[in-house]
């Protein structure tokens, strides 16, 4: 099968496309047929090797985190799922690769597609869709009525976020451009800062909750937001002590990354406020109510731009440039 491949971490390297091995057949997986994957900044970042001591990945492996196919073959294990079926899913970190015909996966990391989208359109949500429903439901226990800023609105996590606390019924703030600001009020942002001309954390107080997303100044001007007792949860980092614990990394590098959450742990602490660090995980089960939430209306995709599997680095470039409003995808049949 053809696949886009890593073949050493590099800044400005781009991906091989490669004659690759279709994918061997677990008795709990099920060979999907790809028809459609999206490219997010933790592409990125694997294949930079930013993520390498947590992701050690044997190269060559096939990059991608997002995917939208059919089910071609099942183990026989398999119960959840038959030939023919519509899927979209995140495979689990140790076993991505969706930018290639064919994957295996666990038939736990997957669930069925919502009927109402797109192969195109589903392959937008997994990751995000699992991102941002583990932050506000799990990590925040987000409840109606609280108030909740979600940075950077018109990314991927942000457009998906701000619509899964509106149908949770809370307060939203984001930041965003003046080219942004009716895209994110649209998806039910209550209050949009415009950051090339406004300080979030001059604006923004008494909040409950903020999902952090940007970098480490950005995360320190957060606090300055929270109420006593909020949460600041961060998708970006730095991985805190608790998220080592549940990776099993070894000693040395628990300690290295308890020194680097060291900081914004003990200022957090004086502000009377939670710091944690969110790595998503694989889960098909939050992707069937997802799915739900989609089917009903609740939350829909946003996809800036669709490209040919054969322009992947193309839409890997473009990802990394930051100015895809909402998700980009790559058309793989």
């Amino acid at each position: 099968m053809k696949a886009y491949v890593v073949d050493k971490y590099n800044k400005k390297g781009t991906l091989r496309l490669a004659e690759m091995p279709e994918p061997e057949l677990g008795d709990s997986d099920v060979l999907v047929e790809v028809y459609a994957a999206a490219v997010n900044l933790l592409d990125s970042k694997v294949k930079t090797g930013e993520f390498k001591l947590i992701l050690p990945y044997r190269r060559p492996f096939i990059l991608g985190h997002d995917v939208a196919g059919r089910v071609v073959r099942v183990g026989s294990k398999v119960r959840k799922f038959k030939l023919g079926d519509d899927v979209y899913a995140r495979p689990r970190d140790g076993r991505i690769g969706t930018f290639a015909e064919f994957i295996a996966m666990d038939e736990a990391d997957v669930a069925l597609k919502p009927v109402n989208l797109s192969m195109e359109e589903a392959a937008s949500i997994p990751l995000v869709g699992l991102t941002a429903w583990q932050a506000l439901i799990e990590r925040a226990s987000l409840k109606k009525g609280q108030k909740v800023f979600i940075q950077a609105g018109s990314g991927g996590v942000g457009t998906f976020a701000i619509q899964l606390a509106k149908h949770l019924g809370a307060i939203v703030a984001t930041t965003a451009s003046a080219a942004s600001a009716d895209l994110v009020r649209g998806l039910g942002a209550d209050v949009v800062v415009d950051y090339r001309k406004d300080d979030f954390e001059k604006v923004l107080s008494g909040y409950d909750v903020v999902l952090n997303s940007q970098d480490a100044k950005t995360l320190e001007k957060s606090l300055n937001v929270l109420k006593p007792g909020g949460k600041l949860i961060s998708i970006s980092g730095p991985p805190d002590p608790e998220f080592a614990r549940k990776q099993g990394l070894n000693v040395a590098l628990r300690l290295v990354l308890r020194f680097l959450s060291r900081g914004i742990r003990a200022r957090a602490r004086r502000r009377g406020v939670k710091f944690s660090f969110l790595f998503m995980w694989a889960q098909g089960e939050q992707l069937s109510k997802i799915a739900s939430l989609i089917e009903s209306g609740a939350i829909r995709p946003v996809v800036d731009r669709v490209f040919p599997f054969e322009a992947t680095n193309e839409a890997l470039a473009y990802v990394e440039t930051g100015r895809a409003k909402g998700k980009v995808v790559i058309k793989v049949r």
